[in-house]
């Protein structure tokens, strides 16, 4: 497995533009790219600007090559690139400790 955390600052003018693609991106993502086991986006409660992604793939290769080339992904640069604040973006890279238990939880019946 492969996770990505990105951490950024959206401009204020840009706030509804930044949300809309990145949803898009987002559930494309997920419902588009079979190496994509999840994609959260997250804002921060005490600076409505700045958000955080936490991405999990099956492998390197699902985010580096398959992500990054999809159409949704290249939308979503070039949106990024309007709204994300310079300078601001932080990619973080890992691999989980313990793969297996993000395995169950994401089985986990919780009804």
């Amino acid at each position: 497995m492969f996770v990505v955390i990105v951490n950024l600052d959206v401009a204020e003018t840009r706030l509804e533009e930044f949300l809309a693609a990145i949803e898009i991106n987002a559930h494309a993502t997920l419902r588009d790219e079979p190496g994509c086991l999840r994609f959260d986006v997250h804002r921060s409660v005490e600076d409505p600007h700045h958000f955080m992604f936490y991405e999990i793939y099956t492998d390197a290769d699902a985010f580096y090559v398959a992500h990054r080339s999809a159409p949704h992904y290249v939308a979503w640069r070039e949106a990024s690139a309007r709204c994300v604040r310079a300078g601001t973006q932080v990619n973080t890279y890992l691999e989980p400790a313990f793969p297996a238990d993000i395995l169950e939880a994401e089985t986990v019946d919780r009804s």
